[in-house]
């Protein structure tokens, strides 16, 4: 059992989602007497997280510039990545390296068969072994802990609110049974309740990662300070905000983009802060 139950928070945020959801059809419902847009929504959303959690690992790759890196070319990378792996009794992952300077990696895939772990030049240049070792850890527990099923679904759910609270906004149904500031209400407030649990639970994933990739590594002072690195290294080569980057940037072990002022309340990762935290209390002692 861990010992913050996030996995126990992130069904309760599943509720909340599809409890704003079937409010949304509910309303649909009393509106127009027929639910079939949601059931139309539904659909298509059940078919997009179908498609990006089968592609979820080529979307990621082909956004970053990725590139399959050999043995050869990175004899320590490789080192690492095979020894956590056994170690988690769990398949060799494809290993690649993306050509950019701004520090940070990630993990995709659906399942550990289909994995691949994704380090930039940055974080390469920047971590040494065993910081490497302790973000690498986190990174493949991602994939063992199922978080791309996990954050596609959530995704899925999210985007349906989006849709059908947008289409209520512009079409309101029959204003003769619905409540039009009922529909005008949900309408704007539903995406983001929506968009806010999905990155609740995007958070929760993220904590969950750095304790059990901390077990994996046997170091959570090294995870801790690649984190400080990371969080300083962001701000000084942050990602450019291109829709495909921004698409992926979930998976990233920190928030690709520079963050200040409201953004922080949108981010997908939880405060470096808070993350560094927990792994040092997890050593039983703060970073030097």
């Amino acid at each position: 059992m861990r010992r913050h139950y996030n996995g126990l928070k992130t069904a309760a945020l599943f509720g909340v989602l599809w409890a704003v959801l079937l409010g949304i059809g509910a309303l649909i419902a009393a509106g127009t007497g027929s639910a079939a847009p949601l059931w139309i929504f539904a659909v298509l959303g059940v078919a997009t997280t179908a498609y990006g959690y089968w592609n979820s690992g080529k979307i990621a790759i082909r956004s970053m510039q990725a590139y399959p890196a050999t043995e050869t070319q990175a004899p320590g990378l490789y080192r690492i990545v095979r020894e956590l792996s056994v170690k988690a009794n769990q398949p060799m992952p494809a290993i690649y390296i993306s050509p950019t300077q701004s520090p940070n990696a990630f993990a995709t895939g659906r399942n550990p068969k289909n994995a691949a772990v994704c380090c930039t030049e940055g974080i390469l240049n920047i971590l040494d072994e065993r910081e490497l070792r302790g973000v690498l850890g986190h990174e493949l527990m991602h994939v063992y802990n199922r978080d791309i099923l996990t954050s596609s679904v959530a995704a899925a759910v999210a985007g349906i609110i989006t849709s059908v609270a947008q289409m209520m906004l512009f079409f309101g149904g029959d204003r003769r049974n619905a409540n039009p500031l009922a529909m005008i209400a949900m309408a704007l407030l539903a995406p983001m309740a929506a968009s806010l649990i999905q990155l609740a639970i995007s958070r929760t994933r993220e904590y969950d990662a750095d304790e059990d990739g901390a077990h994996l590594s046997d170091d959570p002072l090294a995870l801790a300070s690649a984190l400080r690195k990371l969080e300083l290294g962001v701000q000084r080569a942050p990602l450019p905000q291109d829709q495909n980057l921004v698409n992926t940037s979930h998976l990233m072990i920190a928030n690709p983009f520079k963050s200040g002022g409201a953004a922080k309340l949108f981010a997908t990762h939880p405060p470096m802060a808070q993350r560094i935290a927990r792994l040092e209390k997890m050593a039983g002692r703060p970073l030097a």
